[in-house]
């Protein structure tokens, strides 16, 4: 009995190597191709799909698919293309395949040294990395590394909450939080080494620290952008919906984007805290995002805020028109880059 079972399982094995052998089509090892399918968390019938992009693609190496990012941009732009074609963009079964597709994406690109190589030491921060410094009593401050020197970082004079007459700066223990691009969030303890307030262009300088705290780590991927936008405020994220404004709102700029939020500047002092819809365009399309502001760098001088604004989940389609554009896969960002650039050699001219 037990050599029946065993015969009838080993027969339907068999099957279904032919099968996926005469599926796959040519030479190539697809049994490989399916277990790494099924390993980056694809169904059978995604990773069929997923195939049958690749004999399309003609990839000479098709599991490349599921570790070049080159690759999985051109098989995305086809599956976007035929979508497109289709007018599947907003299929439910479409919308879901592609945001897998992309959610693999994301974990892709991720997974590349410039994200998972943190900062040990201050000393290797970037010059014009924007810092906020806090002041145990007093608040938190915006600054701006100036320099970066073997023996201390020099940073802009911090904007922020008002001090005492006649405060001074030097000798202050400080805490230090910057994001930096494309990594995390750190914070470190330093002290102010000089205060040279009385210079043109006043600036300080503080201690370095090899104990980089590394937190809040990029989740999604975020790309610069300049777009204009509108802002509406909302008194509860209840009320939120993807429903496009006729009425206009408050005119703001688009200064970066992703699948899970946007910085968008204002003008006038903005708030922490503050429920919000932004509206925009890409590629023609109007992209709704509804969240809350988790921070702002005010600018006392131009009168503007920066707001960081955490997002609700888009819809499907939404979130895949969004990641088109992040990702560049038409060129949207390099028409866009263009478009300004042409606009601003117009306006030096007339």
């Amino acid at each position: 009995m037990n050599w029946t079972i065993l015969a009838v399982v080993c027969g339907l094995i068999f099957l279904l190597i032919a099968l996926i052998r005469r599926a796959g089509g040519g030479s190539f090892p697809w049994i490989h191709f399916y277990v790494k399918g099924k390993e980056a968390g694809f169904s059978f019938r995604e990773v069929n799909l997923l195939r049958r992009i690749a004999v399309e693609a003609r990839l000479k190496n098709p599991t490349s698919l599921f570790w070049s990012i080159g690759q999985l941009d051109r098989s995305i732009r086809g599956v976007v293309t035929k979508f497109r074609s289709q007018n599947l963009m907003d299929d439910f079964n479409a919308s879901q395949f592609l945001l897998k597709l992309f959610n693999f994406r994301r974990q892709v690109e991720l997974n590349l040294p410039k994200y998972k190589l943190g900062l040990k030491s201050s000393r290797k921060i970037m010059q014009r990395q924007r810092i906020k410094i806090s002041l145990p009593g007093a608040g938190t401050f915006d600054s701006q590394v100036v320099e970066n020197l073997r023996r201390y970082l020099a940073v802009s004079y911090p904007e922020g909450p008002k001090l005492a007459p006649g405060f001074l700066w030097k000798g202050q223990l400080i805490q230090v939080y910057f994001w930096r691009v494309d990594d995390a969030g750190y914070t470190f303890e330093s002290r102010v080494l000089e205060d040279y307030s009385e210079k043109q262009y006043p600036i300080l300088h503080i201690s370095h620290s090899d104990s980089l705290i590394r937190s809040q780590k990029r989740n999604s991927v975020r790309v610069e952008v300049r777009k204009p936008a509108w802002i509406y405020p909302l008194s509860s994220l209840d009320h939120a919906d993807e429903v496009a404004e006729a009425r206009k709102g408050l005119r703001a700029r688009l200064e970066d984007l992703s699948e899970d939020g946007a910085a968008v500047r204002i003008g006038g002092k903005g708030k922490v805290g503050m429920n919000v819809k932004i509206q925009f365009s890409l590629a023609d399309r109007t992209i709704v995002m509804n969240g809350t502001v988790r921070g702002v760098n005010y600018n006392t001088k131009t009168n503007q805020s920066l707001l960081h604004i955490q997002a609700l989940p888009l819809s499907p389609p939404a979130r895949n028109r969004v990641l088109v554009f992040v990702y560049n896969l038409f060129g949207e960002r390099d028409m866009d880059s263009k478009q300004q650039t042409t606009a601003r050699r117009a306006t030096a001219l007339s």
